[in-house]
């Protein structure tokens, strides 16, 4: 296993600090290419880790579900809207759907979604590695550091290549 992953979740709590500091510094790198190494670090980060491995996402937080999510999984699941929503959903502070419980229940005990193929967006493009919400979100992204360690590697290889 590469050393950056050994104990990765005790290193991103440690570290939590720091990476909010390392990405609030990014906020004001933008346009100096940065965003431009995240999709070869995402490759890179995702070749070592295997999320069926981990389901840390699935098993701890929610994605948000949105009106054509909600129109797409009710359709697939052969439920009205409502019905999956009052089974399913809640309204968080930000107003925004999001699974009543964790793990998602959508989750498998092997870790496979069982909607996988109608997952909702934000679920699809988690962990935003690859993608400038990496950077545009700073609290969500040291956050996420600690849930996936593709965010933790992809952040500690950030720190490494800008000799921060």
């Amino acid at each position: 296993m590469n050393k950056i992953l050994e104990d990765w979740e005790q290193k991103a709590r440690d570290k939590q600090k720091v990476n909010k500091q390392f990405l609030a510094k990014l906020q004001t790198r933008r346009g100096k290419g940065v965003e431009k190494m995240l999709p070869e670090l995402h490759e890179e980060a995702f070749s070592k880790i295997d999320c069926l491995q981990c389901g840390n996402c699935c098993k701890t937080i929610s994605p948000r579900f949105k009106g054509p999510d909600i129109r797409r999984i009710s359709k697939h699941l052969g439920m009205k809207e409502g019905e999956f929503i009052d089974t399913y959903l809640r309204i968080d502070s930000d107003e925004d759907y999001v699974v009543k419980f964790t793990p998602c229940p959508f989750l498998g005990a092997d870790n496979y979604c069982s909607i996988y193929e109608v997952r909702p967006g934000d679920c699809g493009n988690y962990p935003y590695t690859d993608s400038y919400d990496f950077f545009k979100r700073p609290k969500i992204t040291y956050e996420n550091s600690t849930v996936c360690p593709a965010v933790y590697y992809v952040l500690e290889k950030l720190k490494e290549k800008m000799n921060l």
